[in-house]
């Protein structure tokens, strides 16, 4: 079932009528790391964890368009980034994957929980030697009568710390089908998870290590098929990374309106700083990065909705609206001039939060390669 534009609109505005509420004290919340369950249970109760998920499991049977449009909103109004991307991880990460792939009884267990932001979702597929090579990860899963034992430990897991279900990738074969994912409760015995870490930035988005000590789980939990975990993270990353970047645009727009206020109100040498060509320049440029971002993540959703090839345009989409998320914050702190650099201010924080958008969901380094395979050119590895 597909919400109509009406209620698109109502999901969009009510995020944007809430901003003030899920931005309050995102600055204290960032220096000390600190994830707010408080916000987290407003998102849930407000439906944003159920967006293109089924109505019958609590969804709002948005598609992804649609959800894309939300998570705009979200990003542009809501200044706690790492909330956001929180969101936006139990959405693609673990949601979809569910939703897409799970069993019927999977689902009826652990879908509405999902939705309703009352369970927690992370993904592990990063492991710390691998990086983007997935098929180098070494976590094992083994079928021991009606049981997946699975053995391993994985690196940078968003949402870990807080998570209750986490979609855990494993090997269970060799080669290109060698990939299984299972969805794992945490409080499966020889779950261990490590300390949060510390990071540059998203700092209100708890990560961890995840070790997993011959972990029982039931062979149901097995999300589609034995070795069909490619497919799985193909389906999942095309929709993980349209849905944070559509976040990260959002925050492009809110950004910007920011810096132009702040251009006009500021005055220089008896002038609003905005009078100021060089300055007038750069936030011209700012302006032309965030519709190139928006047109290419509106054109890219639209196409995978009508369930077209977007091999091509996924990689586009990610590398144009992170790098010019980037450059978005990076000018913002010189626009703003010392009160930019200034913790107090909360715009370094916003290029903090950034960097990560170049490295995560495939780096920039990664979109350029597969790009380059799907133009055609030959590479040193297969010359082909």
């Amino acid at each position: 079932m597909t919400a109509t534009t009406h209620e698109r609109t109502a999901f969009a505005d009510l995020i944007a009528q809430l901003g003030a509420e899920l931005s309050d004290g995102h600055l204290d919340d960032d220096r000390d790391h600190r994830f707010r369950a408080d916000k987290w249970r407003r998102l849930g109760e407000v439906g944003l964890f159920g967006l293109p998920f089924p109505t019958e499991y609590g969804g709002a049977g948005l598609d992804i368009a649609e959800t894309v449009s939300v998570l705009r909103s979200l990003g542009e109004h809501c200044l706690d980034a790492g909330l956001v991307f929180s969101a936006t991880t139990q959405l693609a990460s673990t949601g979809t994957p569910l939703a897409r792939f799970g069993s019927a009884e999977l689902k009826e267990r652990y879908l509405p929980g999902v939705c309703a932001g009352e369970l927690i979702g992370a993904h592990a597929i990063t492991e710390s030697g691998g990086g983007s090579d997935a098929l180098a990860m070494r976590t094992t899963a083994r079928r021991d009568g009606d049981d997946y034992v699975l053995s391993g430990a994985k690196a940078y897991v968003s949402n870990g710390p807080i998570a209750d279900v986490i979609v855990v990738y494993a090997k269970t074969g060799s080669g290109a089908t060698a990939l299984s994912p299972f969805l794992v409760p945490t409080d499966a015995a020889g779950v261990v998870r490590g300390a949060p870490i510390s990071k540059m930035g998203l700092r209100t988005s708890p990560m961890c290590e995840l070790f997993l000590d011959d972990v029982r789980v039931p062979a149901g939990h097995l999300l589609g098929y034995e070795g069909g975990g490619l497919l799985v993270l193909d389906y999942v990353m095309k929709r993980e990374i349209l849905y944070s970047f559509a976040a990260t645009v959002g925050q492009m727009a809110g950004r910007l309106e920011r810096v132009i206020g702040h251009a006009n109100s500021r005055e220089q040498f008896g002038a609003p700083i905005a009078a100021n060509q060089a300055v007038s320049h750069r936030i011209a440029d700012l302006k032309i990065g965030y519709e190139t971002s928006r047109m290419w993540l509106e054109h890219t959703a639209a196409a995978l909705t009508g369930h077209q090839d977007v091999a091509l345009d996924i990689a586009i989409t990610k590398l144009v609206a992170s790098e010019a998320a980037v450059a978005s914050a990076s000018a913002a702190v010189q626009l703003f001039g010392g009160a930019g650099y200034m913790s107090e201010y909360g715009v370094e924080k916003e290029l903090r939060d950034n960097v990560a958008a170049t490295i995560y969901s495939g780096s920039s380094e990664i979109q350029r390669d597969r790009l380059a395979a799907l133009l055609g050119l030959r590479t040193r590895k297969t010359g082909r």
